[in-house]
């Protein structure tokens, strides 16, 4: 719920810090006190469009904080994670805009986006004013509306609905890969075909290309490495060579041995280093009989290396790439190959899941319909409480297609409903966006809140003057239901009414001060005296008179029973 909203330089308002309750919060004043102002500042911090005329005359700069208490908020918590912001009790979001038009935003010190700022809003606060066009004209969030209202029986078969549709989509992609119509299909088969024969006449091995690289740097090298070899035979093993010298050096320390244990092992070193020379010499002999590059073609090497590089230019960058490359190609042509089969088994399964589809669309169908008499006799009882009483309500839903007409393009079911609406006797039902007045889509929305909220992840309504026309019993009525609803969900109303402020749990009074040279607007929180005098004003009482203060606290009194009625039932 909204805890706090700090507004500075928004408008009138100079400096307010506004704090809000559980329950039914009512904001009210004179015309023209700035309660207006109140609502433009929630818009703007919610992450409404920002223009220059909300900076207050004179500053540079405006700057709206609302602090929200989340720690109950599960659907919250999901958008903390996507959007990896440290998550808290408390929801921070804090806005300025100044005169360059320049705007930032800030969730709990995190810099955001206003896009990623709607992402936490639009499951926070719920924001409804008299001449907004409001989203639940758009016939998509009507279906969602009913779907909502069917609860978990409606959400079971869309749950199941959703996997068969999944199923639906991977089989169709299946039968995509085939190909498309039969030309297509052999033009596929052609360019199989020689990519399989180019890489198996190439008769590739694996490691094959590194092998060839290693004999290429010989034969550019021969010459370099048979003398090095040859050098190094020849200064061991030749006549006069290492070989000899140690030999001699050997004998001498051989007949020194048995004198000294230091002689014996100086003895057994050297014996080593004859060995080690004697093993090198013999090595590089070896490598010397060995070193025949006359069995290579460098030619046929160069050739062989261009044919692996091309390969790996069309197939992968290794031979390893280029041999999976035709694995996956052979296994395609296979399925090109054996495709009336394999089709004729995926157009089964299709048909089947279709089946299954379309028995869940018609169910999906079916309770929607029972839960749109439900709701709509709901909706025409809450209009007729709220003096509505010639007042006609009916969700209209098109068509059902058959089997064969049904596109199967949606995991939501075929349904698409109208929500249709008559104000007064003898008028045709029409589409609501077409009829509805502002005065009507207020009742008519609170006759939705009030059917509604126990569903909704939303935590606060915020409603401008959505009594306004309103008078006598139907403001009374107006008065409970938004206290009904205000014990699932904080509301905020700005009102005119006495009934409603009567219901308050919290008063906020918004007063416009003139000065010397300024005009500001302040917001005050209203004591239990102040309450009956603010009750008496909306009257057009005096607060000086008994009559009108005793009138005041009877309302007040009366609000009080029928919250206590409330909690009881």
């Amino acid at each position: 719920m909204l805890q706090k909203l700090i507004i500075k330089n928004i408008a009138l308002i100079d400096s307010a810090e506004i704090c809000f309750s559980n329950g039914l919060n009512v904001l009210s004043g004179e015309t023209g006190a700035g309660k207006s102002v109140i609502i433009e500042s929630l818009n703007f911090v919610l992450g409404a469009k920002a223009d220059k005329s909300l900076i207050r005359s004179g500053q540079k700069e405006c700057s709206v904080i609302a602090e929200f208490d989340v720690q109950n908020n599960d659907a919250i918590k999901d958008v903390f994670n996507e959007l990896e912001i440290e998550q808290d009790d408390i929801l921070l979001i804090s806005r300025k805009f100044n005169i360059e038009g320049k705007s930032s935003i800030k969730i709990n010190g995190d810099t955001v986006t206003a896009s990623m700022l709607r992402k936490f809003t639009s499951i926070l606060v719920d924001v409804h004013g008299q001449s907004e066009h409001f989203n639940l004209l758009k016939e998509a969030n009507q279906l969602a509306l009913l779907d909502n209202y069917g609860g978990q029986e409606i959400l079971d078969i869309k749950q199941v609905l959703s996997k068969e549709y999944n199923k639906l989509k991977e089989i169709n992609k299946n039968l995509q890969s085939f190909g498309g119509d039969e030309s297509q299909r052999l033009i596929r088969l052609d360019i199989l075909n020689y990519q399989i024969d180019e890489i198996a006449k190439a008769s590739l091995e694996d490691g094959e290309d590194e092998k060839l690289l290693i004999i290429k740097e010989k034969l550019n090298n021969q010459e370099r490495i048979f003398n090095a070899l040859n050098l190094v035979n020849q200064s061991i093993s030749d006549e006069g060579g290492v070989e000899d010298i140690l030999s001699g050096a050997s004998k001498m320390l051989s007949t020194i041995s048995d004198y000294d244990e230091n002689y014996s092992k100086l003895y057994d070193r050297l014996e080593g280093v004859f060995a080690d020379l004697s093993d090198i010499s013999n090595t590089a002999n070896n490598l010397l009989d060995s070193f025949d590059v006359c069995e290579y073609n460098p030619y046929e090497i160069d050739s062989r290396l261009d044919l692996i590089k091309a390969l790996k230019s069309k197939y992968g960058g290794s031979i390893g790439e280029i041999k999976e490359f035709m694995n996956n190609a052979t296994l395609e042509k296979e399925k090109l190959e054996n495709f009336a089969e394999q089709i004729e088994c995926l157009e089964k399964e299709k048909m089947q899941v279709s089946s299954n589809i379309f028995n869940l669309y018609t169910e999906l169908n079916s309770k929607r319909r029972h839960y749109a008499q439900v709701f709509e006799s709901n909706i025409l009882g809450e209009l007729q409480s709220l003096g509505m009483k010639n007042a006609q309500f009916k969700i209209s839903f098109a068509s059902t297609p058959t089997f064969e007409e049904c596109t199967f393009n949606s995991p939501n079911g075929f349904d698409s409903v109208e929500f249709m609406f008559s104000a007064n006797l003898g008028e045709p039902l029409k589409n609501l966006s077409m009829v509805i007045s502002g005065g009507e889509m207020s009742r008519f929305m609170l006759s939705i809140k009030a059917q509604t909220a126990r569903f909704s992840d939303v935590s606060t309504f915020i409603f401008d003057e959505i009594d306004a026309g309103i008078s006598g019993n139907v403001a009374k009525v107006v008065a409970e239901k938004l206290a009904k609803i205000s014990l699932d969900t904080q509301i905020i109303a700005i009102s005119h009414l006495p009934q409603v402020s009567a219901m308050a749990d919290n008063n906020l009074l918004i007063e416009k001060n003139e000065g010397a040279d300024k005009t500001t607007t302040t917001v005050k929180s209203l004591t239990n005296e102040e309450k009956i005098y603010e009750i008496i004003r909306l009257v057009g009482g005096d607060k000086e008179s008994k009559t009108a203060n005793e009138h005041a606290k009877d309302l007040i009194d009366g609000a009080m029973q029928y919250k206590k009625s409330l909690v009881v039932n």
